[in-house]
Order: C-alpha cells, then sequence, then structure tokens
C-alpha cells in the first residue's frame, strides 16, 4: 500500500510539473507576442524650440491633458481649401510635455486624475530611446489644420482646462466676464478695416480684441542688475527679430503694462532664445544643457513660488510651433518668424505685381536645411516646366524679385517648421505654399489660413504643380485679394504699435487663449 502511494504522488508531481511548465511556455510566448506586435511609439520633444517669452497665467492650475485627438478624417469646412488633398485618417494620440512631466522635476503629479482621460485615448507604446528631432525624418503622425481647429475649439470648450482658481479674485471674474462677453458678440455685418473672409468669425475676433484693449494689463518681470533678457536692441534685426520687436514694443507699452501685481491677468517672462544661445552657448560644444539651467534657474527665481514647477502650464510664445513635438494647440502661440534687413524700415519693400502680371507659377530659394528642401529641389529644380522656379540659394535682390513675380510661393520647412517665408510671401503679396507638416500657423485661433494659403503635405512634393494648377483662376484671385487684406496683422510698427498690427496680433493670441481657458 505504501509503494502505490508513494507511484501516486510521484503521478500528481509529474502533471503538476507538467502543468507549470505548460502555463510558463504560454507565458513566455504571450509576452513575446507582445514584442513582436509592439506599435512604433510616438516621441515627444524637449524644450528645443525658439522660445520668445512665457505668459504665466494668473492662475496655474490645469485640470486637463494637453493635445488631445480623436480619430477623425480630414474634411474642408471653408470655401476655399485648394491644395489640402490628403485624406489620412489622424490615429488618436495623446501628447504630454517631456518637461511638464512630474519626474523632471523630481515631485509627484497634484493635478492628473483619470476623469481628466477621454475615455476613448488609446494607450501609446513607451520607447526609451531619445527622441529624434524631427529635422531627419518626417513625422509619424501629420494633423491637418482643420483639425488644429478643432483641437481650439475642443480645449476652449472643456472645462476641464480651466484655469480659475478655487478661490476667485477680481481679475479671475474680469476675464470670465470678458468670455462670456465675447461668446455672446454682437452680429458684425461689415467692418472698414477688417475683411470678413479671413476671419473664423468676424464678430468674435473683434469683440475679443476690443476688449483686450479694454481690459488686459500685463505685470513684466524684472532682469537684475545685469540683464541678460531685456536687451531687445541686440535682435531688431535677422531672423530671430521677432523676438526683439515684440519685446520692446511690450515693455514700452502705455496702454498694457502695469506695475502692481494684483491688477495683472498675465505675467511676462521676457526671455530671448536668441539671447541666450548668444550669451551662453559654448561653441562646438554641441550641447545645451547649461543654457536649460539656466533658464530654469532664471524662471525659479524671478516667478513667485506658486508658478514655479511645471512652469510649461504657461503660455509660450514659440516661433517653432509643432504640434508634434510639444506645442499646445489653444494654449501655446505660435510666434510669426520674420527677417528684418533694418530695423529703420522692418517691413521692407512691400507689395508686387498684380496678378496678371505674376508670370511665375511657383518660386522657392533657400538654403538646403533639414529633410523637405532637398526632397522639393530634387523633384523640380531640374524640372522641364518653365513656371516652376525651384532653387539653391540666391542673392536677396533676386529673392525678391521672384517673390513679386510669383503666384505662389512654396515655404518649405527648414530644421524646424516654421520660416520667415510664410511672413516674406505674404508682405509681397504672393500667396504661401506652406509645405511643414504640423506646423501650426500664427493667429490660427482667428484667422482662416486656408482661405488664403496653401497646406501641401510633404508627401505630396511630387504633385505640387499638379496641386496649384489645379487651383481655378478666379479662386487665385481672390486668395491674392486676402493676402494683401491681411499684410496689416504681418507688420511691425517702430514707436508706437498700429491697431491689428502683429505686435498686437501675438498680445491678442496670448489674451485670447487665457480667456478661454477660464470657465
Amino acid at each position: 500500500v505504501a509503494m502505490d502511494q508513494i507511484r501516486g504522488f510521484r503521478f500528481l508531481g509529474q502533471a503538476e510539473t507538467c502543468r507549470v511548465l505548460l502555463l510558463m511556455t504560454l507565458v513566455v510566448a504571450f509576452i513575446l507576442g507582445l514584442q513582436y506586435f509592439e506599435l512604433t511609439p510616438i516621441s515627444t520633444g524637449t524644450l528645443g524650440n525658439g522660445t520668445v517669452s512665457g505668459f504665466i497665467e494668473s492662475n496655474n492650475i490645469t485640470k486637463g491633458d494637453e493635445n488631445e485627438m480623436f480619430l477623425a478624417p480630414q474634411e474642408a469646412t471653408s470655401e476655399f481649401r485648394p491644395g489640402n488633398s490628403t485624406t489620412e485618417v489622424l490615429k488618436s494620440y495623446e501628447h504630454k510635455f517631456l518637461n511638464n512631466s512630474p519626474k523632471a522635476y523630481g515631485q509627484s503629479s497634484g493635478n492628473e486624475s483619470a476623469s481628466s482621460h477621454h475615455p476613448l485615448q488609446p494607450k501609446i507604446p513607451h520607447s526609451n530611446k531619445k527622441h529624434e528631432r524631427s529635422t531627419k525624418k518626417p513625422p509619424l503622425v501629420v494633423i491637418s489644420i482643420t483639425q488644429m481647429n478643432q483641437m481650439i475649439v475642443k480645449r476652449h470648450s472643456d472645462p476641464n482646462n480651466s484655469l480659475t482658481p478655487r478661490w476667485e479674485s477680481n481679475v479671475d471674474r474680469e476675464l470670465k466676464d470678458a468670455r462670456n462677453k465675447i461668446k455672446n458678440a454682437a452680429l458684425v455685418k461689415k467692418d472698414n478695416t477688417l475683411y470678413a473672409p479671413l476671419y473664423h468669425n468676424l464678430s468674435i475676433f473683434k469683440r475679443s480684441y476690443e476688449l483686450m484693449e479694454q481690459t488686459l494689463k500685463v505685470y513684466v518681470y524684472s532682469d537684475g542688475d545685469k540683464p541678460i533678457f531685456h536687451q531687445p536692441e541686440a535682435i531688431m534685426e535677422g531672423v530671430y527679430a521677432s523676438e526683439g520687436w515684440f519685446m520692446k514694443l511690450m515693455e514700452s507699452s502705455h496702454r498694457f503694462l502695469t506695475k502692481d501685481p494684483t491688477k495683472a491677468h498675465l505675467f511676462y517672462l521676457a526671455f530671448s532664445s536668441r539671447i541666450l544661445q548668444q550669451k551662453l552657448y559654448v561653441r562646438d560644444s554641441h550641447s545645451r544643457r547649461n543654457l536649460v539651467k539656466y533658464l530654469r534657474d532664471y524662471i525659479d527665481l524671478i516667478a513667485p513660488a506658486e508658478t514655479r514647477g511645471p512652469y510649461m502650464n504657461c503660455i509660450r510664445s514659440l516661433c517653432n510651433a509643432d504640434v508634434g513635438v510639444d506645442f499646445v494647440v489653444g494654449k501655446d502661440v505660435s510666434l510669426p518668424e520674420t527677417k528684418i534687413s533694418t530695423a529703420q524700415n522692418p517691413n521692407g519693400n512691400i507689395g508686387g505685381n498684380r496678378p496678371s502680371k505674376r508670370t511665375i507659377l511657383a518660386f522657392f530659394a533657400g538654403n538646403m536645411h533639414g529633410y523637405v528642401r532637398p526632397i522639393l529641389l530634387n523633384h523640380w529644380s531640374s524640372s522641364s516646366e518653365p513656371d516652376m522656379k525651384i532653387f539653391n540659394r540666391i542673392n536677396h535682390k533676386s529673392y525678391i524679385r521672384f517673390m513679386k513675380q510669383s503666384r505662389f510661393c512654396v515655404c518649405a520647412k527648414g530644421y524646424e517648421v516654421n520660416s520667415p517665408r510664410v511672413v516674406e510671401s505674404v508682405l509681397y503679396g504672393c500667396v504661401p505654399v506652406i509645405i511643414s507638416d504640423n506646423f501650426v500657423p500664427p493667429f490660427l485661433e482667428v484667422l482662416d489660413w486656408e482661405s488664403f494659403a496653401v497646406f501641401v503635405p510633404e508627401k505630396e512634393i511630387p504633385n505640387l504643380r499638379k496641386i496649384l494648377i489645379s487651383i481655378p483662376l478666379r479662386r487665385y484671385v481672390e486668395m491674392h485679394k486676402r493676402v494683401l487684406k491681411v499684410q496689416k496683422h504681418f507688420m511691425w510698427h517702430d514707436g508706437e504699435p498700429v491697431r491689428y498690427d502683429m505686435f498686437h496680433m501675438i498680445l491678442h493670441s496670448v489674451w485670447y487663449n487665457r480667456v478661454f481657458q477660464t470657465f
């Protein structure tokens, strides 16, 4: 009997061993299967953009996640939609700042909750690979202008993104009152200054702008005895001139500045990435760590305690407005990139030929920066089509002459998504053709860019001419008219700024995004 029991236990032991081995085999197979079928991760960016300034809101509490997108096809929503031929479906994804991560500051997140995530939000596989800049390869996800507009509407209507504090101040009540007045703006049928077809909603824009003039107060932080940033005169010319011009005009404004922080709707942290690079970058070091450290120390030093920590909650004004990296549509502001030759004449010799005298279909000239421009030249620089003038770098005089003679001016991205060609095209009366995936154009919250510009996906470069010649002459003439009408929004004025000029439009973008995050 004892022998039978021993044999029985051995049999049971062997059976259990087989079950355990089978279970372990299944687990290993499952893990290998997950690794094999894992999707390519969507990378996030770092604080490497041309940041001009940060506007810290009067309250620093945020409840929602940034850049939430839904599964949606690209759709045309305006009468004029030339050249937007892509019909790709954008996969849902959630974009998070690398520098907004609590780990970056050694603290736990105090404002994230499960309720802030949309129920349809998919999980994104994480990767330990170092983020690669978009200058080397196309973005994994392309977001259309139509979808960016939807993102603005969603963010500005979602109470989870409210910046209203638990205990309201007079400033918060003023912002909430402004929001209600803007949403209930009286219908503007005609305006002698503003051309209605340029805007998503002229009535909303006009009322918001008027309330900004009447209400907005900005407190500017000082920079110490030996300022690094508060030197706008150092960058009033060149490609980064927008940084200097806005800083100069903001700090000399009598209408908007206040010395009483309790009355401020915004707090202006004036810093320039260009000045930071000029002062602190070590030549040939290929490292910006000391720049990032200085900037963080600078903000922690001058900003009050309630604004410290993940300062990416502030409204940032960025030249490199790339929604695929770390630009938050509906919160951050796209800064126009302007190349100024002389501070005495910031807008240059604006104007150009009338439509009937513009004999060149499309023009581009520039250095071979990034991955897009070599593709553009490879397809079109040696083209047999005489109306396609696509060159490498040419002299400035010829550059302006071609712009004034061309119907369409190609604004192809270089190292970053933005380019001074966008503003140059507008000032020279040339319809911009923007080839820069995920670029957020300036003043998108009010301007209907697709009514006066053409957006061509990077993958459609081989079809560029086909897209442009498919635009009827009547439609091109109307787009040209709108380019001329929108010029006022892209001009600097020395001395006293002019209503609706570039300074006021940048400030309005900050004001508008701040107001519509107040519930």
